[in-house]
């Protein structure tokens, strides 16, 4: 599987590491909670870290180019996954209805969706789909985050440090 710019993982990977981030459909308000968050911290992740971000999801390219625009992130990697293969070749599971639709979700979901306007937009791909953050060096995962619900997000700045060659 490869990017939109053409490149393998592996390829980007050897380069220098890569933040791979398994978002889930652009319409949840989490996803945009983590594309505003990485959006903030662009340039310490690529610029002080070294640390190229690559998106995975599972909308078109033209739309998911859109919604990384929107968010600040324009000109970002991605890759475009509607059938979630690279999700399953990576271990990202499907989420249960506590990781989904728990108490937490709604209250966060009101903090970051109503408070912070992050909003809730329409369903792009498989709503039940968790998302996910590795960092690749040399073509291995050296380091990961699942989260543990929908809401969780990593410190990504901390991810984006670890186990990294430089």
């Amino acid at each position: 599987m490869k990017t939109h710019h053409g490149h393998t993982l592996e390829t980007l990977s050897q380069q220098r590491p890569v933040l791979l981030v398994f978002l889930r459909h652009f319409g949840c308000t989490f996803c945009r909670e983590a594309l505003r968050d990485l959006a903030l911290l662009k340039d310490k992740i690529e610029g002080g870290k070294g640390v190229q971000m690559v998106f995975v999801h599972m909308s078109p390219a033209d739309y998911a180019e859109k919604m990384l625009d929107k968010y600040g992130l324009t000109g970002a990697d991605h890759m475009s996954d509607p059938k979630c293969d690279l999700y399953k070749e990576m271990g990202l599971s499907k989420g249960t209805l506590k990781q989904l639709f728990g108490l937490r979700m709604w209250t966060r979901g009101f903090q970051v969706g109503i408070l912070e306007g992050l909003g809730v937009g329409q369903q792009r791909g498989d709503g039940f789909q968790m998302p996910g953050y590795f960092v690749l060096d040399k073509g291995k995962v050296v380091e990961s985050y699942i989260p543990k619900d929908a809401a969780d997000h990593p410190d990504f700045l901390a991810l984006a440090s670890c186990g990294v060659s430089y």
